[in-house]
């Protein structure tokens, strides 16, 4: 008989990926299923992206790469970074990744362990307590709630940290809700920590392009004071429509970077050279289609607002950035996983939800408008015609 570590007794799932394999067997089985489960843009790679990996191909670029990234591809993040944050980051506190859950991956394994406390919101990202309680660490939810604008309130979150708090993660703009936390709360937050040197942060940015009405994005790397264990988590996968490229990148501070770095090295290695010069091509060059891309979901939204409050038993807050909407379902009288999975089965339409986001998600589904608007009205006809039975 194998016997095999208790981590992974613990470890959980993306349930997003599960839904995404169900609408796809039902599909093959002839079924029109409309997907609004998945957080992947439906718009492709831009042009001169892909166009940038096929010349590093051309040119012979095939060979291992440095484990924390190519240095041209380390400075065009460094570039990017001041563009969009006006902070500078050396290139030697960046590291290239295959994908965004790898920086989740390689913070929590640094910091998790029987004994110690990890912060992550909740609703929240299902790889942040997978990862958290496959350590052996104590997962302590930072609630995220929908009477707060779905960002995370300071106060709360500060009274959670105890002295066996390691490490807290934050993620704004959100998933799963859409929410996206003010400067002011996170001025609050910042100002709480001074009184917490012992806690490090990552901060989950990978949204950061997707605000809408008139919010802001505001960096963690903006409050120097926090920048020595600060880890800022982006990538390319969602603002350049390059899920399947891939392709992430981290900022970390000098104390904790070599750590890192040696994870690299004893499991992915490095990232592969194509996808990297591509890397470099979507953040130098023209950003139109980026533009394009946020217009469209900030159109698609307002219809996905409209027409979810339009229907019996359901409210919908507005979200404030990404491309999800976390409606509120408990007047249905459904429990939410089960609503999900009717929806699916009978109307054909895709969703996720709410429990498979934490505990306190249940009442609400995931709703992703990463999809186009006719789909998006044809979803939300099935869904009306399916609480009507």
């Amino acid at each position: 008989m194998l016997r095999t570590i208790s981590g992974f007794d613990r470890i959980g799932e993306e349930n997003a990926f599960a839904v995404l394999a169900r609408a796809t067997a039902l599909s093959a089985q002839g079924k029109d299923i409309i997907n609004l489960g998945i957080g992947q843009p439906d718009f492709k790679t831009p042009a001169h992206i892909v166009e940038a990996a096929i010349k590093a191909l051309k040119d012979g670029h095939h060979g291992y790469t440095p484990a924390n990234g190519l240095l041209a591809t380390r400075e065009a993040v460094a570039r990017r970074t001041l563009t969009m944050t006006g902070v500078e980051v050396s290139p030697e506190n960046i590291i290239i990744v295959p994908g965004g859950k790898v920086t989740m991956f390689a913070a929590i394994m640094i910091f998790g362990e029987p004994g110690a406390e990890i912060l992550y919101p909740d609703p929240g990202f299902p790889i942040y307590r997978s990862m958290i309680e496959f350590t052996g660490a104590k997962p302590v939810p930072v609630p995220i709630r929908e009477e707060n604008g779905f960002a995370f309130s300071a106060e709360e979150t500060l009274s959670l940290i105890t002295p066996n708090t390691r490490l807290l993660i934050l993620n704004s703009p959100a998933n799963p809700t859409g929410g996206v936390t003010p400067k002011s709360e996170i001025e609050k937050l910042v100002k709480g920590l001074e009184d917490h040197p012992h806690v490090a942060i990552m901060s989950d940015e990978i949204y950061d392009v997707m605000t809408y009405d008139g919010e802001e994005h505001c960096s963690l790397l903006t409050f120097p004071q926090i920048r020595d264990r600060l880890i800022v988590l982006n990538g390319w996968s969602k603002t350049w429509a390059m899920t399947g490229w891939r392709m992430g990148w981290s900022i970390w501070p000098d104390q904790l970077y070599d750590k890192v770095r040696k994870l690299a090295v004893n499991c992915w290695s490095c990232v592969n050279a194509p996808s990297q010069y591509a890397g470099i091509a979507a953040i130098d060059g023209p950003q139109d289609d980026v533009e394009k891309m946020c217009k469209a979901f900030d159109n698609r939204r307002k219809i996905v607002v409209d027409g979810l409050n339009s229907l019996p038993g359901i409210s919908c807050a507005t979200p404030k950035g990404a491309f999800y909407a976390f409606p509120n379902v408990k007047e249905t009288g459904w429990p939410a996983k089960k609503l999900a999975s009717a929806l699916l089965d009978d109307a054909g339409v895709a969703l996720i939800g709410g429990p498979d986001f934490g505990i306190l998600g249940e009442g609400y589904i995931r709703l992703s408008y990463a999809n186009s608007e006719e789909n998006i009205i044809r979803a939300i006809e099935r869904i009306e015609k399916f609480l009507a039975k």
